[in-house]
Parts: structure tokens; C-alpha cells; sequence
């Protein structure tokens, strides 16, 4: 598709890209600030959403890539995750083009907050290992795949709810949880990618730019949650949910 920018704009998305990322690496909610700034620059919504897809996919590379070399997360412990987050994308970027999410949208604002008050006055959230409530087989299986699902039809929050879900679901330790879903965010970010890649819907110059700085930000965002843990993440999160919460409200 024909659509161009200045360079000015290029380098304006650019730098939004790596505070972004640097966000996505802790929190997750990076999305809030890369699409409305793509929007703002006049590229229309589809284009927005496929281009987003391929720089955001480059800072959870780079997220994951971190977090396994410091080892704090294992891909070879959670492939089934990993395929079932893929899967579960594909279907769901499938869905959103069969039926817009207009029901599921009036319900995000909600879910947000439930996350952030949940993170907020959760004591010791995810400090420590806690005793799980579900099986490795039925996260892996089940919540991963239906995650996927979500941001392949969706999208807002989902590195946050991989993470949180790790944390309340399963009972780990919040930066290992956190590592867990840059590699589950990724899964589902190539998913939906291919997708919009194959119906012409990325702007290549626009995305590889903003990958310099989706992974300038990624780095630095990974290297903080490795070495302040969960005093970083918890306040991050109540911020990233606060800040969607108040986007959606006001349109």
C-alpha cells in the first residue's frame, strides 16, 4: 500500500518506539503509546495495526532474547505455550476479521483495572513461588492458547496478562513470569504479523525504524526487570493500567 512520512515522523515514532519498549519489557501495555502516536501521524488503522505488529515483535525478541541469556525463563520447558499462544493469535486475528470485537472492547476498560487493583494490593505479588491453582498441563494447554486468542482479536494488555497469569494461575515468581511472557508475546506478535504481512498491511520503512527503537528500549527495559524484580514491575504495571483504564474511558 502507497503511504509515506517525513523523516521527521519517522524519527518522532522512532523515539515514542523505544520508550515503548521499554515499557513492553517491564509491564507489557507498550501498544498505548506506539498506536495512538501511528494514528496521530495520519496512517490509517489497518496499517497502524500491522505496522505496530512488526516493531513490537522486535522488542519481544529482544526481551526474550535477554531474559533466556540471563536465565530467568527455559523455551524448552513451555513449547506446548508457545505453539498453543501462536494458535491461539492466528485464530483470533482470523476472528477480529469475521467479526469486529466490539463486545470484548467495552469489556477491556474493566479487565484493566481488575489487573491493576489486583496489582496493587496483591500482598508480596509474586515475590516468591506460591502453591499453583491450576496444572502446567492447563496453563500451557488452556490459558495460553485462550491469552493468544485475545491478542490476536484484541490485543491491550496481553504481556501483562501472560505475566499476571503466570503469577496468580501457576504461582511463580514475578520475573520469571514476566520472562515467560516476552517469549509468549512473541509467539503471538509473529502470528498476527504473518498475517498482516500477507494482506500488504505493514509499512516496512515506518516498522523497521521504529524497531531500532522498540529494541534500544526492549534492552533496557529487560536488564531493569532482571535486576530490580518485582519493585520495578508492580509500579509500572498500576501505571501502564491506569494510563489504558483512562484511554479507554475517554474514547
Amino acid at each position: 500500500m502507497d503511504f509515506s512520512l517525513t523523516l521527521e515522523v519517522i524519527l518522532m515514532l522512532t523515539a515514542v518506539a523505544a520508550v515503548a519498549g521499554f515499557i513492553d519489557a517491564i509491564a507489557g501495555g507498550g501498544g498505548l503509546l506506539t498506536i495512538p502516536a501511528m494514528l496521530l501521524a495520519n496512517i490509517p488503522p489497518v496499517l497502524t495495526l500491522g505496522t505496530n505488529k512488526l516493531q513490537a515483535a522486535s522488542g519481544a525478541l529482544t526481551a526474550s532474547i535477554t531474559m533466556i541469556r540471563k536465565g530467568v525463563v527455559s523455551p524448552s520447558k513451555m513449547k506446548l505455550a508457545i505453539a498453543g499462544a501462536f494458535i491461539g493469535s492466528v485464530l483470533g486475528t482470523i476472528a477480529v476479521q469475521m467479526s469486529p470485537p466490539d463486545m470484548l472492547e467495552k469489556l477491556i476498560p474493566f479487565l484493566i483495572a481488575a489487573i491493576g487493583i489486583y496489582t496493587l494490593f496483591a500482598p508480596s505479588l509474586g515475590e516468591v513461588e506460591a502453591e499453583p491453582r491450576v496444572s502446567e498441563s492447563t496453563w500451557q494447554r488452556v490459558v495460553a492458547p485462550l491469552i493468544g486468542f485475545y491478542d490476536g482479536y484484541v490485543g491491550p494488555g496481553t504481556g501483562m496478562f501472560f505475566a499476571l497469569g503466570n503469577v496468580a494461575l501457576r504461582g511463580r515468581q514475578i520475573i520469571a513470569a514476566t520472562g515467560a511472557a516476552k517469549v509468549l508475546n512473541l509467539s503471538t506478535n509473529i502470528a498476527s504479523l504473518i498475517f498482516f504481512i500477507i494482506g500488504g498491511n505493514v509499512l516496512w520503512k515506518v516498522g523497521l525504524a521504529m524497531m531500532v527503537g522498540q529494541t534500544i528500549g526492549a534492552y533496557a527495559g529487560s536488564h531493569m526487570v532482571v535486576k530490580g524484580g518485582s519493585k520495578i514491575i508492580r509500579p509500572v504495571i498500576v501505571l501502564v493500567c491506569l494510563a489504558m483504564v483512562t484511554k479507554y474511558m475517554m474514547g
